[in-house]
C-alpha cells in the first residue's frame, strides 16, 4: 500500500488541517504520514507579507518537495496559492468551503468596531483598506505570526481587536473571542478564503490521483474557486494584492462577486455576474476580471505597484 506523504507548514492551524486531510484519506483506506516544513512566510515575522515580496511565500518549500518527489500532496490554506503555480505542479482537490467571512477577535466581550480611536490587527492589506474604507476612524497595525501569536499580542494591548478568517478562528476554537462577523457583502473575503487546497504533482500516479481526488474533493467547492481563482489569475494579483472574490451556487447558477479597492480604501471598483452553468465557472471569473480591470481596477493595480515601489 502506498503510504501518502502529506507536505505541510508547521503553525497549529496547518497541523489541524493536515490532519482532518489525513483522517479523510484513512476513511478511504490509504495510509500517511505528516511532513511538517517552514515556509518563507513563517521564518520571516519582521516584514508585511507585501514587503517581502515574493509569491507563494506560505507554499514554496512545500512544492518543492512535491517537485522532488520527497512528498505526495501538500495541503495549503486555498486563500494562500498563488493566482499561477508551475505547470508540473496541479491543484488536485478542495475540501469543502468553512463559512468565508471575517470576524473581529478581542478579549474585552464589550467591544465595539464603533469606539473611536481603536486600533485592530490584521496583516492582510486587503482587510487594511476595507477597514478604511467602513470603518476609517480605526486605525490598523501589522500583525504577522500564527494565530496563537497574534493572540498573544492581543493580550499584550498591541492591538485592541484581531481581524481574521473566521475559518481558522473556528478549527483553533477560539469562537467564544469573536465579537463581530463582519458582512461578506462589504468584507468580501480572499480568494480561496475558508477551503483547504489540496496539491501534487502533475505526473504522479492517474489511478493514485483518482483516488486521492475522491477522497478529498469537494465539487461545489471546487467550481467556486475555478471561478475565483481565475478572477485572481487574470488580474494578476497575489495576497499582497487588495483584490477579493466571492463564488456561491445558488440554484444550480453560479454567483460571482469580485472586485479591488485601493490602499487607502478610497477607490473601489466591485462586479457581480452570474453564469448559467458550473462549466462556465473559469469564463465567469475572467469576464468579472476583465469587467473590473476595464472599469478602474487596471488604474488601481497600478497605482499600488508604483507605491510598493
Amino acid at each position: 500500500m502506498t503510504l501518502i506523504r502529506l507536505a505541510t507548514r508547521a503553525s497549529r492551524l496547518a497541523l489541524w488541517q493536515t490532519e482532518h486531510v489525513a483522517a479523510l484519506l484513512q476513511k478511504a483506506g490509504l495510509e500517511t504520514e505528516i511532513v511538517p516544513m517552514q515556509t518563507t512566510g513563517d521564518a520571516v515575522q519582521d516584514r508585511s507579507l507585501a514587503k517581502i515580496g515574493a509569491k507563494g511565500v506560505f507554499t514554496q518549500e512545500l512544492e518543492e518537495s512535491l517537485l522532488r518527489g520527497d512528498t505526495h500532496l501538500a495541503v495549503h490554506s486555498a486563500k494562500d496559492v498563488q493566482s499561477s503555480i508551475p505547470r508540473e505542479l496541479e491543484l488536485l482537490a478542495f475540501l469543502e468551503r468553512e463559512k468565508v467571512n471575517d470576524v473581529v477577535l478581542s478579549f474585552n466581550e464589550s467591544f465595539s468596531l464603533d469606539k473611536l480611536g481603536i486600533v485592530l490587527g490584521t496583516s492582510s492589506t486587503r482587510r487594511k483598506a476595507q477597514l478604511r474604507r467602513y470603518y476609517p476612524h480605526a486605525e490598523t497595525a501589522e500583525a504577522r505570526g500564527n494565530l496563537q501569536t497574534r493572540l498573544r499580542k492581543l493580550e499584550e494591548g498591541q492591538f485592541d481587536a484581531l481581524v481574521l478568517a473566521f475559518a481558522g478562528v473556528h478549527r483553533m476554537g477560539y469562537e467564544h473571542l469573536v465579537r463581530h462577523t463582519l458582512p461578506t457583502a462589504q468584507f468580501v473575503p480572499a480568494t480561496g478564503q475558508g477551503s483547504i487546497a489540496i496539491e501534487c504533482a502533475a505526473n504522479l500516479d492517474e489511478d493514485l490521483k483518482a483516488r486521492l481526488k475522491v477522497a478529498l474533493d469537494h465539487a461545489d467547492t471546487h467550481i467556486c474557486l475555478a471561478a475565483e481563482r481565475a478572477f485572481l489569475h487574470t488580474m494578476e494579483g497575489g495576497c499582497s494584492i487588495p483584490s477579493f472574490a466571492l463564488a456561491t451556487l445558488e440554484g444550480g447558477r453560479l454567483r460571482l462577486h469580485a472586485g479591488i479597492i485601493s490602499l487607502s480604501g478610497e477607490e473601489y471598483v466591485e462586479e457581480i455576474q452570474t453564469a448559467a452553468t458550473a462549466a462556465e465557472a473559469v469564463a465567469l471569473g475572467v469576464r468579472v476580471a476583465d469587467t473590473v480591470l476595464a472599469r478602474g481596477g487596471r488604474e488601481i493595480l497600478a497605482s499600488i505597484r508604483e507605491h510598493r515601489g
